[in-house]
C-alpha cells in the first residue's frame, strides 16, 4: 500500500489519484459535476478530493484553469479507469482540437498505487505530474505522504521542487 492513512486505506480496490481541470464554461460546476459522475461510476469509489485552485494555463494563450485532485478506490485496471475518465470528459463536452488547448474538462490519471506503467496510450505515473504545481499543490492537500514511485519522493516533498506561483486557492463566489 502506497498511502496508508487510516481514513483512506482501501478495503476492496486499488487507490488511484487523478487530476481534474477546466477552463471553458462554468468550470466550477463542471468539476463538481465530474466528481458526482465519478462517484456514480461502477467500480469507482470517490475517497477524497482537494480544494479547487485557480491556475495559470500551460500552452497557448487561454483563460485560467480551475484544477484539483481526487483520490479514488477502483475495482478496475488502469486502462479501464482511463476509459471511464475519457468517457466522463466526453459527457462534459471535451473536444481534443489543440495540444494543451482550452477544455471543458480534463481528467488525468496520475497514480495507481505504486504502479509504474508505460504503454502507447497510458503512462503511470503521469509523465509530467512532478513538474506541475497545478497538480502537486492539490495532490499534496489530500495525499501528502503518497510516494511517487519513480522519484521515490513524497508528494509533500515534490511540491517544494516546482514553481507554484501561478496556483492560488479558488474562492467560490455566492
Amino acid at each position: 500500500m502506497v498511502y496508508n492513512s487510516e481514513n483512506l486505506a482501501t478495503t476492496k480496490g486499488t487507490l488511484s489519484a487523478i487530476a481534474l481541470g477546466s477552463n471553458i464554461g462554468d468550470s466550477h460546476a463542471t468539476l463538481e459535476g465530474a466528481l458526482i459522475k465519478l462517484a456514480e461510476t461502477s467500480g469507482i469509489t470517490l475517497k477524497s478530493h482537494s480544494s479547487w485552485y485557480k491556475t495559470a494555463p500551460v500552452g497557448p494563450s487561454q483563460p485560467d484553469y480551475l484544477n484539483g485532485c481526487a483520490l479514488l478506490e477502483v475495482e478496475l485496471n488502469p486502462h479501464e479507469l482511463l476509459k471511464n475518465l475519457l468517457g466522463i470528459e466526453q459527457e462534459f463536452g471535451r473536444e481534443r482540437k489543440e495540444h494543451w488547448g482550452p477544455r471543458t474538462l480534463d481528467l488525468d490519471l496520475l497514480l495507481f498505487e505504486d504502479l509504474i506503467l508505460e504503454t502507447p496510450d497510458l503512462q503511470i505515473p503521469h509523465p509530467r505530474m512532478t513538474q506541475r504545481g497545478f497538480v502537486l499543490v492539490p495532490l499534496a492537500e489530500i495525499a501528502p505522504d503518497w510516494i511517487e514511485p519513480v522519484s521515490k519522493l513524497k508528494i509533500s516533498e515534490l511540491v517544494h521542487k516546482v514553481d507554484c506561483s501561478g496556483v492560488s486557492l479558488y474562492q467560490v463566489s455566492d
